[in-house]
């Protein structure tokens, strides 16, 4: 290369369409057209481009093949005088590859095949691909620049492959979905991998909800030391150039700006509001509805929902019955308001009733519990499936992780919904968000936050009559969920043994439950989804 040379890169962090492949084709010519307007030399995208991330088991459909062609043609058709640097599933000898390919003024110019096809958490790539084996340069307006797909370059041999075929750049694509503490995590890495290859990193990731995932953005550019020199904002798409400047083999500089760093609980609010928007928005849903109740967990809930929708897109609903406090009644109403969602009140006790008289020679001689409390909560998640087949509003549930563990939620009737957006959100960190939201503007009254947790099912009920307090029952299924601990690991910390048996013992028994409720938000590397897969019907018990 010439002893100066710059490298203009524009690092297309956009919200994709799984499965719309001609949508996203035509999303990939309009970013280029706009790169082009700011003199970029060349536009890296995310990972699978065009199918979006994950595609899953819509990789084994017949026409897939066909559709990708079709795409890639598209963009050939459109001769921009850009180098685009996309991602897409191609066929080659009747192996599918995670490719990644260089497009410019209508021909294609390498290919890469992403080698490390990740296995594990959220990931079964080896379901659908096959692993690349060849590392390789392509030279970029006379930079030597190296290809990676996102596992790539958490695995050393790539960066090493490309330091020694003489690369200057990495550019790597990335669908790297969220969970909490995973954007230092990245950045510690891209900090090793840099110093490793002696080259800076250009780390576009993808930004948008798919199902359970979030995938937060906070594209990066780190210079040879690992430093950040250019960054994208987290949750929202962006196209950002960074002017790279090489002389004499090695990169010099690094112009472009850095988005503002986002402290721990807000990162975890916003990817909430995204999953929430791109859920409702993708699946074509006029807005939502939920059951308020004037307890925290709903309380967080329509706060992430108007959040993310707005506010003429929600409607709260009150269900009282005979055991619902005034203070809850007006605490909802309180929130509603502030809120300024739609909001009304629906009493379930006539219809309560009216199950309880159909089943009197069923219940007769029997003892009043459970059941009751489930009826009433069933009788609220009839009111809102009907409400919400009638108007085209998806339910969400506001049932919390803590809850979902100890199977402290009703089949078909809390849990009836489309989605649940505090899935994987400890009651512990409820409460947290729910301050955190606060600090922006109070709309959740005070009161909700420090009163005693009650389903009130039944007279003067609190949770933590039949639970551990939060705090420690939140780190018992932490670490039996998280880390896999046995009981014995986890009594040898302080912890009550009776108080852990049982609470593992309630993880273990509702995983029916759980495989019925519906789908979301993932936040932390363990959730209730893709995450865990474990046995329903099983003769595990818990021991060592």
């Amino acid at each position: 290369m010439v002893s100066e040379q710059a490298l203009k890169v524009c690092l297309a962090q956009i919200n994709l369409l799984v499965g719309d492949i001609a949508g996203n084709a035509q999303r990939v010519i309009e970013c280029a057209e706009q790169a082009l307007d700011s003199a970029a030399d060349v536009i890296v995208f995310p990972e699978l481009t065009l199918t979006g991330y994950p595609p899953e088991d819509l990789l084994f459909r017949s026409s897939l093949d066909t559709r990708i062609n079709e795409a890639i043609e598209l963009i050939k058709q459109a001769k921009l005088p850009i180098y685009i640097v996309m991602g897409y599933p191609k066929r080659v000898d009747g192996q599918l590859f995670n490719m990644a390919g260089i497009y410019f003024n209508g021909n294609c110019e390498y290919e890469y095949a992403k080698q490390h096809l990740p296995n594990y958490q959220v990931f079964d790539e080896k379901r659908y691909f096959t692993a690349g084996q060849v590392s390789s340069i392509v030279n970029i307006k006379g930079v030597p620049c190296a290809i990676s797909v996102c596992e790539d370059i958490w695995q050393a041999n790539v960066m090493q492959d490309a330091k020694s075929n003489g690369a200057q750049c990495m550019l790597n694509l990335n669908a790297s979905p969220f969970h909490i503490d995973k954007s230092q995590h990245r950045k510690d890495l891209l900090k090793q991998r840099a110093q490793q290859g002696h080259m800076p990193i250009v780390y576009v990731n993808l930004v948008g909800g798919q199902d359970e995932l979030v995938f937060d953005g906070g594209s990066l550019v780190v210079n040879a030391q690992g430093d950040v020199c250019a960054s994208s904002v987290h949750y929202q798409e962006s196209l950002d150039v960074v002017n790279l400047k090489f002389n004499q083999g090695t990169c010099q500089a690094i112009d472009g700006s850095k988005a503002p760093e986002q402290e721990k609980l807000a990162n975890i609010y916003d990817a909430l509001v995204l999953g929430v928007r791109d859920y409702v928005n993708k699946n074509g849903f006029k807005g939502v509805l939920l059951g308020l109740s004037g307890g925290i967990d709903s309380g967080l809930t329509l706060a992430i929902a108007v959040d993310a929708l707005g506010k003429e897109r929600v409607e709260a609903v009150m269900m009282p019955f005979k055991y619902t406090s005034q203070m809850s009644l007006h605490d909802a109403e309180d929130q509603a308001n502030r809120l300024g969602v739609q909001y009304k009140v629906l009493p379930i006790e006539p219809m309560y009733n009216s199950f309880m008289e159909i089943l009197s020679d069923e219940f007769a001689g029997t003892k009043v519990d459970t059941t009751e409390e489930n009826l009433q909560s069933r009788c609220r998640g009839v009111m809102l499936m009907a409400m919400s087949n009638k108007k085209g509003y998806m339910v969400l549930t506001t049932g919390n992780k803590s809850e979902m563990a100890v199977g402290y939620a009703t089949l078909y009737g809390d849990m009836a919904g489309g989605f649940g957006v505090l899935k994987d959100v400890y009651k512990t960190l409820v409460f947290e968000l729910s301050k955190y939201r606060n600090t922006l503007k109070e709309v959740i009254p005070p009161r909700v936050i420090t009163r005693p947790p009650s389903a009130e099912l039944a007279p003067d009920q609190v949770d933590e009559d039949s639970l551990p307090p939060y705090p420690i029952l939140d780190e018992i299924l932490r670490l039996y969920i998280e880390e896999d601990q046995s009981a014995v690991s986890i009594t040898a910390k302080g912890f009550i043994e009776e108080d852990v048996r049982r609470v593992l013992r309630l993880v273990d028994v509702n995983e029916y439950k759980r495989r019925q409720a519906p789908v979301g938000v993932r936040l932390t590397q363990r959730g209730f989804g893709r995450d865990r897969r474990y046995p329903i019907t099983n003769g595990w018990k818990i021991g060592h």
